[in-house]
């Protein structure tokens, strides 16, 4: 099977980050078609970066399905564009927060996420809320650091992280930590080990639920909110049911 896995910002670094964590999660014999979005803000923090990455993305989904992809994977925790890519995919699109909280809800019955920047706080405060997860979700954490800032020093990322899963665990009870940023999947296995904590990573989640939704031979519904765009001037055209 072959799934698309796109990081919708422009860092080809994050990018080559995300596809070590698809490619650790994915099962022998399947593909992953790993893309970074072009003409984009090379990171996603607020909805005016997330506003600019969507046109670049979705035009991305297509040239893959045509490439032969059978799902596809947004790598980026605030999930930009996920409702326009389904209407323009006819197979599933997976975005990594809503996956990551598919998780959590199945393995805990209260959870922390920890993310970079405070402005993204409400951001993954809504998709939580709007995925019905809002009150198993107890705090949205930030360590103040921006995005590109992760990789700079792998190890300073993880003191940071580290320290606001304990203190998830004190403070709030958190039975398990969803880590709110592409750019952190590669420390997840480390997390866990290290604090106790079940760690859950949005890119292993949504590699994982792409290819259980393939080998059910589950396609997007184009029954309503999901059917393809309508076919008018500057727009995506239609595709043949």
């Amino acid at each position: 099977m072959r799934i698309h896995v796109i990081n919708p910002n422009s860092t080809a670094s994050m990018t080559a980050q995300i596809g070590r964590a698809a490619t650790r999660a994915a099962s022998a014999g399947t593909t992953i078609d790993l893309v970074t979005a072009t003409g984009t803000p090379s990171s996603i923090e607020g909805y005016a970066d997330e506003a600019l990455a969507v046109p670049p993305m979705l035009a991305a989904i297509r040239a893959a399905e045509a490439r032969g992809a059978m799902a596809h994977v947004i790598a980026c925790f605030d999930d930009p564009g996920l409702s326009a890519a389904r209407e323009v995919a006819a197979t599933p699109v997976i975005g990594i927060c809503q996956a990551a909280l598919q998780v959590a809800v199945t393995l805990s019955s209260r959870f922390s996420i920890v993310t970079t920047l405070p402005r993204s706080v409400p951001i993954i405060e809504d998709l939580a809320d709007a995925y019905g997860a809002g009150r198993r979700c107890r705090r949205v954490r930030a360590i103040d650091l921006p995005v590109l800032a992760l990789e700079e020093d792998m190890d300073r990322s993880h003191a940071l992280i580290a320290a606001e899963i304990h203190a998830a665990r004190r403070e709030e009870g958190a039975e398990a930590v969803v880590l709110g940023c592409a750019g952190m999947a590669e420390l997840c296995e480390r997390l866990t080990q290290e604090t106790g904590v079940p760690v859950i990573d949005g890119v292993t989640a949504a590699v994982r639920q792409a290819e259980a939704l393939i080998g059910m031979g589950y396609r997007t519904s184009k029954l309503g909110s999901y059917a393809w765009p309508n076919h008018k001037a500057g727009g995506f055209a239609p595709e043949a049911a």
